[in-house]
């Protein structure tokens, strides 16, 4: 491919932030619950119905039905595809929060500014924010609300996949670490009907309004604390998007806690969008960069991950992909650090 060639798909990549703005202005409008599915809705209608202005959201409708997320008729006339129907409000799990979570300002703006995460010593986020990640939810509740609401959603989406690729035993307790709403814990119960379980996060994290939505009486129970110093003692302790999060030696930190807690034959199984080592292209390099952008933790490489679990006293076992962008790296007790 000569320099000239190179340089046009270059630019197209580039461009490719507009295909994210153009998602989110479609999901702000909320334009999916005013489309058919089978009968076509004019864009004048549309626009009534949305407050926008007909020509503008002709434009962005014809760029989306590029994108299988409406499809195009006659006379500006669309109706929703199925890659767009996840955006209704009515949607098993609504895709609209996630979609403007990660089209959110703070992210956008930490990414945009990725080369200072190259360069300087100071993460990002404090800097242009004027303040850590967690001072700024404080101050900013919607912003808090709305990560929270659309982390919630992309977990609803992946929940279930990843209880059914766990192998979860059949009796016995299972700890969600660091679960905030018990989500993941929700699905391991559903999967397992005779499985007990334990949502373990600080005390101001915890929300149980899910759990005890779905019932399970007796099934559950609620415990507050510190995960860097104890977690609740259980056969399988789970750690989704938590490692992630931290750094290496904050990780390791993490997971001796979860080794004094593993009952006898227990497994520690760690959830997070693993990269693949062989170059591939995968969301977890996208994540990766999000991460770097904003906060101090990053996504791993299988490689990168064994070293610590080893400083923890712990033995990979088994990396177990899943049909979502996240993969279960399975541990068990091993020689002590």
């Amino acid at each position: 491919m000569r320099d000239h060639e190179s340089a046009l798909v270059l630019y197209d990549e580039a461009m490719a932030f507009v295909r994210s703005a153009a998602l989110r202005a479609f999901a702000r409008l909320n334009v999916a619950d005013h489309l058919d599915d089978d009968e076509p809705v004019p864009v004048s209608a549309l626009a009534a119905a949305t407050g926008a202005r007909p020509d503008g959201l002709a434009r962005l409708l014809r760029f989306l039905a590029t994108r299988g997320v409406v499809r195009q008729h006659d006379d500006d006339r669309y109706t929703l595809a199925e890659l767009g129907r996840a955006l209704r409000s009515t949607a098993e799990p609504p895709a609209r929060s996630g979609v403007l979570m990660f089209t959110d300002p703070m992210f956008w703006t930490t990414c945009h500014r990725l080369e200072s995460s190259l360069t300087d010593e100071e993460p990002t986020f404090a800097r242009y924010f004027g303040e850590p990640l967690g001072d700024y939810f404080a101050a900013n509740p919607e912003t808090d609300a709305l990560f929270y609401e659309g982390m919630a959603t992309v977990s609803d989406a992946e929940n279930a996949l990843i209880a059914a690729a766990s192998d979860l035993p059949d009796s016995g307790t299972v700890v969600d670490v660091g679960g905030r709403n018990g989500t993941m814990l929700l699905a391991a119960l559903q999967a397992r009907p005779g499985l007990d379980g334990v949502l373990f996060d600080r005390p101001d994290a915890l929300n149980t309004s899910r759990l005890e939505a779905a019932g399970h009486d007796g099934r559950w129970k609620a415990v507050g604390g510190d995960f860097f110093t104890e977690v609740p003692r259980g056969d399988v302790l789970v750690l989704k998007r938590i490692l992630h999060n931290w750094d290496d030696e904050e990780s390791v930190r993490i997971l001796r806690a979860c080794l004094r807690a593993l009952e006898p034959g227990g497994r520690v199984l760690v959830v997070d969008a693993v990269v693949p080592e062989d170059g591939s292209e995968h969301q977890s390099h996208l994540m990766d960069l999000m991460m770097l952008g904003a906060f101090t933790g990053r996504e791993r490489t299988t490689a990168e991950l064994r070293p610590l679990f080893t400083a923890a006293g712990l033995r990979v076992t088994r990396v177990i992909p899943t049909p979502s962008v996240m993969s279960i790296v399975e541990a068990v007790a091993g020689e002590p650090a």
